[in-house]
């Protein structure tokens, strides 16, 4: 059986409290009973248990990290930011998928409390009042990544969906193209799917183009077998567009397939734009151009805000909005040069 404090105290024959204080604050304890207490340790192979370190010290170094959904590529990066992140801080990450589902991910917090964990990181995922409520009960410090909250003084990091989508938009209107359409999230999902919509529409009617979402807009959850559909939907309606914005890359391959499957060349026939810039962007064929967001640094910074939080630190700002940029790669064709 694993040795426990217990046994530690009995063999050295001291109290539990004087080993904890070895532990923890060792030059309080006279060097006799020190040594007697390091001896019993080392002779006994005992490791301090994580859960008893954090209730003499208030913290288990410990955060707790909500992800709708893990097989999707666009949150390998951001874990690996958030990994290096609580690494540098001492602390350890316990992921939780909560597959879109609000129940779950309200149990999922229930579950990181009753761990003890230190504080949560929430990604991707719009804050509802039952959740706020949650948090607000439980005490336990959030921070939001690729996420925000306008309603709650939550702190956040992640880009500005609303303007990368126009951004997006605008660099195809740039390369000669007007007849672009759109494969979209949700109306209803207003952290990724409505804000990208809006920069979408704004960069139509900015540039004097016309903004008809019911014949330029089709809808997909992020999964390629959905967004093969929507780009078969899209080219019935409207045939004669010459670019595709995909508001996410899972979307952007999935246009591609479709049209690669049925003959309709990437880009000389039709021209495809993504968003994220997961690694799967440069894998594809053409290369995607894509808008890309910060991954790593959003998920390193998510973390860093937090720990900076949970030591009781003044944060630099409440809403941190990241740089995002358009990597230009082979699936985007300038049709102003002819």
């Amino acid at each position: 059986m694993k040795s426990t404090i217990r046994d530690v105290a009995r063999m050295a024959n001291v109290s539990i409290s004087t080993v904890s204080r070895v532990l923890n604050n060792p030059d309080l304890v006279a060097k006799d009973k020190r040594e007697k207490i390091l001896e019993a340790i080392e002779q006994l192979n005992y490791t301090p248990n994580a859960l008893a370190r954090g209730l003499i010290h208030k913290r288990t170094q410990t955060l707790g990290v909500i992800i709708p959904d893990i097989s999707n590529l666009f949150y390998a990066e951001v874990i690996r930011g958030m990994e290096d992140s609580a690494h540098e801080s001492g602390n350890n990450l316990i992921i939780c998928n909560t597959v879109n589902d609000q129940a779950r991910r309200l149990a999922s917090v229930k579950v990181l409390s009753e761990k003890q964990i230190d504080g949560i990181v929430i990604t991707s995922e719009p804050i509802y009042p039952d959740s706020y409520e949650l948090f607000r009960q439980l005490n336990i410090p959030i921070v939001l990544a690729a996420t925000h909250s306008l309603e709650y003084e939550i702190p956040s990091v992640r880009v500005n969906d609303e303007q990368a989508a126009y951004d997006a938009t605008e660099y195809l209107i740039r390369k000669g193209h007007k007849r672009i359409g759109m494969i979209s999230g949700s109306t209803l999902d207003p952290i990724s799917g409505l804000p990208r919509i809006q920069g979408f529409m704004r960069a139509l009617r900015t540039h004097g183009l016309e903004a008809t979402p019911e014949i330029r807009i089709e809808y997909a959850n992020y999964h390629f077998e959905e967004s093969y559909e929507a780009m078969k939907k899209l080219y019935a309606k409207f045939p004669e567009l010459t670019a595709v914005f995909a508001s996410s890359d899972e979307r952007a391959l999935g246009a591609i397939s479709y049209l690669h499957e049925n003959r309709i060349q990437v880009p000389e026939q039709v021209s495809v734009i993504g968003f994220d810039n997961t690694r799967m962007a440069g894998m594809s064929y053409p290369k995607l151009t894509t808008v890309a967001q910060p991954l790593y640094q959003m998920g390193f910074q998510a973390v860093r805000k937090l720990d900076q939080l949970i030591n009781g630190k003044q944060l630099e700002e409440l809403r941190t909005y990241m740089s995002h940029w358009i990597e230009e790669r082979h699936s985007v064709r300038d049709i102003n040069i002819n």
